[in-house]
C-alpha cells in the first residue's frame, strides 16, 4: 500500500522485539453474534497512523497520513481536507470503490475534529487484503483504529456493522460473503461511540420499515463488544510492561 507523494510502505521494524510486536496485537477471542476480530496498530512505517483489522477471515489495512501539507486546490480554509482511498485486491478501483470511499469520508468527516487542523490535509488509505463478508464495516472499523492510532483528535470513535435479512426476516449479524449473497437485503451502518446515533447507512435489497429498525436496533447493540474491543486494544497498546 502506497501513500501519497511516496513509494511502497515498509513494515515498522521491531528489533526482534516478539513482545513488542505482542503489545501491539490484540485478539478479541470470541464475541456474540460477531467473528474473531484481530487488530494490529502501528505496524506501518511511513504512515502517521496504520492499523491491521481482521473481521473472520475479512482483512483490511490502513494508513493514515496528516495533517499535513495540502494542495492550494482542495484547501478549505476553516477545517482539513480529509480524503479516503480504497484500493481493492487486485486491479484500479472502480465506481464500487469510489461509492464505498464516499461512504467512508463522510463518517470519518463527522468524528474528526477537522477545525483543529485548517487547511491542512488528512488522507487515510485502505487496502484490501482479503474479502470473506462484510467489507464495508470492516473498512469503517479499520479506518477508526487508524485514525486512533494516528493520534487525530475526535469527536466520537465509530464502528461498522452489517447485518443480513433471509427471506423470512431473520437477522444475521456480521455474515459471510455466501450469506450475503443468499440474502433478501444486506444493510451496513456507522454507529458513534457517544449515542448509538447511525451516521451512515447502506442498503443492498429491500426490507420493510420494521425491519429496517429491527436491523439498527441490533446494530446498535452489536457495536457495544466493538467500541469495548476498541477500548481494550488501546490499553494493551498503550500499557506499561
Amino acid at each position: 500500500m502506497a501513500g501519497p507523494g511516496c513509494g511502497s510502505v515498509q513494515r515498522r521494524h521491531v528489533g526482534g522485539k516478539r513482545m513488542e510486536r505482542e503489545q501491539k496485537r490484540f485478539d478479541s477471542g470470541e464475541l456474540p453474534a460477531l467473528r474473531r476480530i484481530v487488530c494490529e496498530q502501528g505496524l506501518l512505517s511511513r504512515p502517521d497512523g496504520s492499523a491491521s483489522w481482521m473481521q473472520g477471515d475479512t482483512s483490511v489495512l490502513v494508513g493514515v497520513y496528516g495533517p499535513t501539507e495540502v494542495k492550494v486546490s482542495k484547501e478549505i480554509y476553516d477545517k482539513a481536507t480529509l480524503e479516503v482511498l480504497l484500493k481493492p485486491k487486485i486491479g484500479l478501483p472502480g465506481v464500487y470503490e469510489r461509492s464505498r470511499e464516499q461512504m467512508i469520508k463522510k463518517t470519518c468527516e463527522a468524528a474528526v475534529l477537522g477545525a483543529l487542523h485548517p487547511r491542512s490535509s488528512i488522507t487515510v488509505v485502505i487496502q484490501v487484503v482479503t474479502d470473506a463478508g462484510c467489507l464495508l464495516s470492516s473498512a469503517l472499523n479499520a479506518a477508526c483504529v487508524g485514525l486512533m492510532d494516528a493520534g487525530l483528535p475526535l469527536n466520537f470513535l465509530f464502528c461498522g456493522v452489517t447485518c443480513a435479512l433471509d427471506s423470512e426476516g431473520v437477522i444475521t449479524l456480521d455474515p459471510l460473503a455466501k450469506q450475503e449473497k443468499e440474502a433478501r437485503a444486506v444493510l451496513t451502518f456507522a454507529i458513534d461511540s457517544t449515542e448509538k446515533k447511525v451516521l451512515m447507512s447502506n442498503m443492498k435489497g429491500t426490507c420493510s420499515v420494521e425491519e429496517l429498525q429491527q436491523c439498527i436496533a441490533a446494530s446498535q447493540r452489536a457495536a457495544d463488544p466493538i467500541f469495548q474491543f476498541y477500548q481494550n486494544s488501546a490499553q494493551r497498546k498503550y500499557s506499561k510492561w
